[in-house]
């Protein structure tokens, strides 16, 4: 498999250091990123997945650990905004340039506004998609943030 790919094509770009780790993503599963942290051999809180969002009806992408449930109210409150819902497949493969089950923060087509769960400051390095179906990135929480001029909130339900 190749691991080139917008994503980390960005990180490599703004000189981020990371790993990749590659995995046979098995298509249909229901929890992707539980799958995806078995596959990397860590807890599911340190492998993050990738949900894009619309906060008032304008695009956004939450970043939280692959084990937790994403509180609407908070991520909505986080991103300044009143209501958020969950942003239909199809839109988001179309705003990403990414299918699912492979949505990346980094080198999204569309740059949009970012949160990432407050816990991601509790580890030494995070997983999270590297932009493809059974590629993830392995990288320093802080550089993930600043790479995207991500924020940083409890999100969490």
């Amino acid at each position: 498999m190749s691991t080139g790919t917008p994503a980390t094509q960005m990180l490599k770009k703004a000189k981020i250091a990371f790993r990749t780790h590659e995995y046979d993503f098995v298509a249909g599963q229901h929890q992707i990123g539980l799958h995806a942290a078995e596959a990397v051999g860590l807890p599911p809180d340190q492998v993050f997945k990738t949900l894009m969002i619309e906060v008032d009806g304008k695009p956004a992408c939450a970043v939280i650990p692959s084990d937790h449930s994403l509180s609407m109210k908070k991520v909505a409150a986080a991103l300044g905004g009143k209501s958020a819902s969950m942003m239909d497949t199809a839109k988001a493969e179309k705003l990403t340039g990414y299918h699912k089950g492979g949505i990346s923060p980094f080198g999204q087509r569309r740059k949009c506004p970012t949160v990432m769960d407050a816990s991601i400051e509790g580890f030494e390095e995070v997983v999270i998609n590297g932009g493809k179906r059974g590629l993830m990135v392995i990288l320093a929480p802080a550089d993930a943030v600043c790479v995207i001029g991500a924020t940083t909130a409890g999100v969490c339900a």
